[in-house]
């Protein structure tokens, strides 16, 4: 059986991993944006090639007789790589074009949960022009979220009190999405608890995976500009130590009715992964927004403590036999920290070598913005090499990951505070405030 992985991240790191361990005979194949070492050291074969395109992308697996791709990233998914490959008969984890748009359009998504009464979205309204922005700024006050209608590389949201301070900073930033030609999305800031639920579909049934909280912020504290994920954690409960069971299960129902939602309308099913990104609010869990594939780090967290043969799950993705899959995780927490460039996410050095000689368990380390060259390996200018631990609690898994990412050389650094109890603490207090 030979499977494609597209993409070169920690991520695809992370499920060539899992797909390697899987008793199943199988080889893989990967087409690769950079020369992840990682990856190069579990492929049959990997290409560095254009993975936007979905004609190299095609050519590629018909040449070495692919049976199932798994698409790591959003930008071939948006592209419709799916549609090709299914059309030539590969089997495809990752949605169609079409239904990709839940992760590509933020007034699709908005627009779906309110047609099918998923009471899951704040105040929102979209717009092609700046006519009727300043009236809704107006209306939400000091408490608004603007968001690009299109994939920004996470680039695309703004949020009032940490990236705008006024409406005028609002239009002006709505002013250059217009500019861009696309439509925005202002809709009402959300206060609570953020964290990730991603769920294993296959266009009829959903397997929920554990919940995880990425800090996005790149320094510790939350602050610093957003990046693209500095860390994770979970816990042994599949949970987070500051959400109620009503919580989870509520989220977990707003992806189930979500697919349902994607099926009625297009009388098709969803395949592949639905992340919902949530938040625990006052007024029960909201629909941050919606991503078509695994996290970046969360795949490292999931995909760790994942008990069940991941070929298995993927094959029944592919094929609508999920329910017949057994989907079963380790109860243990976990925490994965990321080692970035300095100057990262703004102006991240690039071209210089690390080293991780040092580090202790090699299956915890998974890399990411690297080049293997000349044996050595080079800073590829965004998030470096991703360290993961399991262990009983997210202290114990803290400790393990701390003392390995800082065996790892070079100019880089690091979120010493993520899965630390005081940060995790400031999270059970606030929730207990708005609660």
């Amino acid at each position: 059986m030979n499977i494609l992985i597209v993409g070169s991240g920690a991520r695809e790191h992370a499920i060539a991993r899992s797909l390697h361990n899987s008793p199943k005979l199988k080889t893989l194949y990967c087409l690769a944006s950079n020369n992840n070492p990682g990856l190069q050291n579990i492929c049959f074969d990997m290409q560095v090639a254009d993975i936007n395109n979905n004609e190299t992308i095609l050519k590629y697996a018909k040449e070495n007789n692919i049976y199932l791709a798994i698409i790591g990233p959003e930008g071939p998914l948006a592209n419709g790589v799916t549609d090709v490959l299914a059309g030539s008969g590969i089997r495809v984890v990752g949605p169609t074009k079409e239904l990709s748009k839940i992760e590509s359009s933020k007034s699709f998504t908005r627009d779906l949960l309110l047609e099918y009464k998923i009471p899951a979205s704040p105040k929102y309204s979209v717009f092609d022009s700046i006519k009727g922005a300043q009236g809704f700024l107006n209306y939400l006050g000091n408490d608004f979220v603007v968001k690009y209608d299109g994939l920004a590389g996470g680039k695309g949201v703004k949020v009032s009190g940490d990236h705008l301070h006024s409406h005028k900073e609002a239009l002006d930033f709505c002013d250059q999405l217009i500019q861009k030609g696309g439509k925005f999305v202002i809709e009402e800031k959300l206060i609570g608890q953020e964290f990730s639920l991603m769920s294993f579909c296959d266009g009829n049934c959903l397997k929920h995976m554990p919940a995880i909280q990425d800090h996005k912020r790149a320094l510790e504290g939350d602050l610093g500009p957003n990046t693209g994920g500095m860390g994770t954690y979970s816990d042994a409960n599949h949970s987070l130590p500051f959400l109620t069971i009503n919580e989870l299960n509520e989220a977990q129902k707003i992806n189930d009715l979500t697919a349902a939602a994607l099926k009625n309308k297009y009388g098709y099913g969803y395949k592949g992964v639905l992340y919902g990104g949530f938040i625990a609010t006052s007024q029960g869990v909201k629909l941050i927004e919606y991503n078509a594939r695994f996290g970046d780090p969360e795949a490292m967290n999931v995909l760790s403590l994942l008990e069940s043969d991941f070929v298995d799950i993927c094959i029944g993705i592919a094929d609508g036999k999920l329910k017949n899959i057994d989907v079963n995780f380790l109860r243990k927490a976990s925490v994965c920290k990321y080692a970035v460039p300095q100057g990262y996410p703004d102006k991240p050095i690039k071209g210089e070598e690390i080293k991780v000689e040092n580090i202790k368990n090699v299956d915890g380390l998974f890399y990411a913005s690297v080049n293997i060259e000349n044996d050595k390996i080079i800073l590829a200018g965004s998030r470096a090499v991703a360290i993961v631990a399991v262990d009983d609690s997210i202290s114990g898994a803290e400790a393990i990951v701390e003392k390995e990412i800082s065996r790892v050389e070079g100019p880089l650094f690091h979120r010493k505070d993520i899965g630390k109890s005081i940060l995790i603490q400031r999270r059970i207090d606030h929730m207990r405030t708005i609660r």
